[in-house]
Parts: structure tokens; C-alpha cells; sequence
């Protein structure tokens, strides 16, 4: 029996300004890593895509160090096309600047501007021809299911992980958190205060188990 492929995205990705400062955001990388330790004690062959974060990789597991969204493409197209199961649960930044500076940028210009360009979406480009079951997850800060259905439609997935930021909430290296999972048959399941190890074997069993059809 064939060992399954697992490919999952996990942390921010980084967009130049200059050679010293960049575009991101607040993304910690727990929740993809914990996706791909789940997967890997599952028996998986496991290639963990990852931005820049400070935790550890999981031992075991084929770790891909990238820093935009431009090489995490690159990479995941190819890799993609050996994988059975993708999880893309890194939070791939939406915009790059269009001309990064090659020096420093001083400070006595007075105001900048910086001009960006839209980046590829990863996420509908894995979703127009696959042979795999594709994961997306979505952050979002108001409309959860109306918005993460819209994803789930939009970029060819099979399933959507959601989370909703609040005031209260830490998504972002919190230990639990509340997810909303949806397939594109209709299926709804709210899973509240949860550790990502937890959500993580959810959400495997979930992918693992779900039908094509």
C-alpha cells in the first residue's frame, strides 16, 4: 500500500522593502508544524513549506525554509505534484513591493509611499487542477462562515479551516482556539477552545477520511 504524501505550508511569508525591512505579519507557524507532526506519526512521508518562525521543525519531517510568497509557490508547485494531501495553513502575504530597494532606505525623505503588486494566489492555483485533497485555511475578522464558504467555493478546496479573530481572542501562538471546519458538500463542524494538537488529528481524520467524489 502506498505511504501517502503530505504537503503542508506553515508560517508568515516575508515581502522586501529594502534589505533590512519587510512586509509580514503576526503568524507563528504552530498550528502548520502541528499539522505536520500529526501527519508524519500518522506514517506519512510529510514536506513541511515554512516562512520564517522560531520554532523547531518536527524531526522526521522534509522541512523547506522560504521567505515569499513568490518562492513558496515556486516550491509548492513542485512539490504538489507528488503530494496526496495538501494543508495550506501559512498565511501567504496578499501583497509584495513592487520595486524593493537594493540599499537601506534613509530616513530625512519625508513621507514614502511604497508601491505594491498583488501576489499569485497559491491557494486557487492548487485548487484548478488536482489530484490531491486540498486544505485551505482562512483568518478572518468578521462574516466567519459566510466568508470561509466563499474561499471554499472560489479556490477549488475540499475543505476550509476558519478562524475568526476577535478582540479577545490569540490566534496567533495561542495554546486554544475555536475553529469552524467546512467541506464542500455542506458539512459544518464548530470545534471551541481546542489546542492545535487536538484540532490538528480533527482536522487529519477529516482530510483522510473524506470522500472525492
Amino acid at each position: 500500500m502506498k505511504t501517502p504524501m503530505v504537503l503542508v505550508t506553515a508560517g508568515p511569508t516575508r515581502e522586501r522593502i529594502d534589505p533590512v525591512r519587510f512586509i509580514s505579519n503576526y503568524s507563528t507557524g504552530t498550528f502548520g508544524y502541528a499539522i505536520a507532526k500529526e501527519a508524519r506519526d500518522r506514517g506519512c512521508r510529510v514536506v513541511l513549506v515554512t516562512g520564517p518562525v522560531s520554532i523547531k521543525p518536527p524531526a522526521g519531517v522534509k522541512t523547506i525554509h522560504i521567505e515569499s510568497a513568490i518562492e513558496m509557490l515556486e516550491c509548492v508547485k513542485a512539490w504538489s505534484k507528488k503530494a496526496d494531501y495538501i494543508f495550506m495553513a501559512a498565511a501567504v502575504s496578499d501583497w509584495r513591493v513592487s520595486n524593493p530597494a537594493k540599499a537601506k532606505i534613509k530616513k530625512g525623505r519625508g513621507g514614502m509611499a511604497l508601491k505594491l503588486a498583488e501576489n499569485p494566489d497559491i491557494l486557487k492555483a492548487l485548487g484548478k487542477r488536482k489530484t490531491y485533497r486540498l486544505v485551505g485555511f482562512a483568518l478572518e475578522t468578521e462574516n466567519l462562515a459566510g466568508n470561509a464558504l466563499k474561499k471554499l467555493k472560489s479556490k477549488g478546496l475540499d475543505i476550509i479551516v476558519a478562524n475568526k479573530l476577535t478582540k479577545s481572542s490569540k490566534l496567533f501562538g495561542g495554546r486554544k482556539i475555536d475553529i469552524l471546519i467546512m467541506d464542500k458538500y455542506g458539512s459544518r463542524d464548530l470545534y471551541k477552545a481546542r489546542p492545535k494538537g487536538e484540532l490538528a488529528k480533527i482536522i487529519l481524520d477529516k482530510a483522510f477520511g473524506f470522500n472525492i467524489k
